[in-house]
């Protein structure tokens, strides 16, 4: 257990009120009891309303100070002229955390409520997550205190966002798309506990082992102390971020979205470069590099081999490797030789290792035991199109059982299929098995490329002694 944290409570609540607990299907305060329940939370959960006794099977309260046993978490979804009163009664009551769901502050241009919220909260020893949220949800202890899908895949990439809207569709994309989370923090205006807070806390949590970021921005003056703590926490595990605001109108949008600072995007790209983050372009590129940071090992080197069984999919990989320093191994004759003896006599054993448009599962499978079993080779990503000879099902249940076989190399396996429904099907497999699979080959070449910058930068800290 890491040692205790000021979010602790945060993530590992022992208790949690639901003010402004609903019995009615549809309305937020219902979805997040409902949520809570459904997700597998073992803490005690304490509905709070003054016109219910009962909600989803759960004893209501008419106030938090009616709760008779101790509170860590108070998740405050009510109307915003109340929700300072409501703010007292938990301070009162001893409560650790304020998750405020509800928006009507800074945003709106309400500082002064939020101020005193804030105020409120330092008086009684409390934090604040929010206001303008939609939740937060901790998976390694089956909590999901947000209104947004109950179900969320398991799995090790911690995703932190500024956007409520974006984040709630975001964590069904990630369930449809096979990509397990530890961790979905809602920060909203961020009156209190910031993304670096919540990036140290994660830095340290054994669940989680990427971190990946929607930011719209920071608060003025914040910008420096953002850098100096997310140098700590890349020098422990990769942080992915995608920076909205990057125009003159995106950063005005930003501005009245949640009242952060966008600011001269120059910047921030500065910024991120110092701090050891890596930049991504989309969000869709985001989770492309967090699939792979969370299923596989850091790259042991720089030199990678390209298997296919298409030579346009393999021109189209070497164009994205070199175009994202990506380096290829030129194999010596002695692995020339290994790879000729996988492929039809038409084949080409130089890399790309182009197993030509008739190999089957076999010709993969030969293939990918030679760059495993060789030293030479650090990184290797499969590439698939889609043939009648060759069943990409088949072929997704050979690529990991020979991953599987080989997990002690620690070589960075990543596959890109391209063709028809099937191609898709296999991908799902694949990536059910934690060998991160991509629909086109720049795609995986360059989710590769992200974890080869991070290994460039820590080897760059070990130099300096930092890690």
């Amino acid at each position: 257990m890491k040692p205790r944290s000021p979010l602790d409570a945060l993530f590992n609540p022992r208790s949690i009120a639901v003010i402004g607990a609903s019995r009615h299907p549809g309305k937020i305060g219902y979805t997040i009891v409902r949520n809570l329940i459904e997700s597998g939370y073992t803490g005690k959960i304490y509905p709070v309303n003054p016109f219910a006794k009962e909600i989803l099977g759960l004893k209501a309260y008419p106030s938090v100070l009616d709760i008779p046993d101790e509170v860590d978490m108070a998740v405050i979804a009510v109307p915003v002229g109340i929700v300072n009163r409501v703010a007292r009664e938990c301070g009162e009551k001893g409560v650790k955390v304020l998750v405020v769901i509800t928006a009507g502050f800074s945003e709106v241009g309400n500082r002064e409520a939020e101020e005193e919220l804030v105020k409120i909260a330092r008086r009684y020893g409390m934090r604040v997550l929010g206001p303008n949220i939609f939740g937060v949800a901790y998976t390694p202890i089956g909590m999901n205190a947000t209104f947004g899908p109950s179900r969320i895949r398991k799995g090790n990439i911690a995703f932190i966002t500024q956007s409520g809207a974006l984040g709630i569709a975001l964590m069904g994309w990630t369930a449809m798309n096979e990509l397990g989370l530890s961790a979905v923090v809602s920060m909203g205006n961020m009156a209190d506990i910031d993304v670096v807070e919540v990036s140290e806390w994660l830095a340290d949590d054994p669940h989680t082992r990427v971190i990946a970021i929607y930011l719209e921005g920071l608060k003025p003056g914040t910008g420096q102390r953002f850098i100096e703590a997310m140098k700590r926490v890349t020098a422990k595990k990769p942080v992915i971020v995608i920076k909205a605001g990057r125009t003159r109108r995106g950063a005005a949008a930003v501005a009245s979205h949640t009242g952060s600072l966008a600011g001269a995007d120059t910047l921030y790209s500065a910024g991120f470069k110092q701090a050891g983050i890596l930049r991504a372009e989309t969000v869709e590129e985001m989770f492309d590099w967090a699939r792979a940071f969370a299923t596989q090992p850091l790259p042991p080197g720089e030199n990678t081999v390209i298997i296919t069984n298409g030579g346009g999919v393999g021109v189209l990989a070497t164009d994205a490797a070199e175009l994202h320093g990506v380096p290829l191994l030129q194999p010596d004759n002695e692995l020339i030789e290994k790879f000729r003896k996988t492929m039809p006599w038409f084949g080409s054993p130089k890399n790309p290792v182009d197993l030509s448009g008739q190999a089957g599962v076999d010709n993969y499978v030969a293939a990918l035991r030679v760059a495993y079993e060789s030293d030479k080779v650090d990184n290797i990503v499969v590439l698939y199109c889609q043939t009648a000879v060759l069943d990409p099902i088949d072929l997704a249940k050979a690529i990991t059982d020979v991953a599987k076989e080989y997990r002690d190399k620690n070589k960075p396996l990543l596959v890109a299929m391209v063709g028809g429904i099937e191609t898709y099907e296999a991908m799902k497999v694949l990536n059910r098995e934690h060998i991160p699979a991509y629909p086109s080959p720049e795609r995986a070449v360059g989710s590769l490329a992200a974890m080869l910058r991070y290994k460039r930068y820590r080897e760059k800290l070990g130099k300096q002694g930092l890690v």
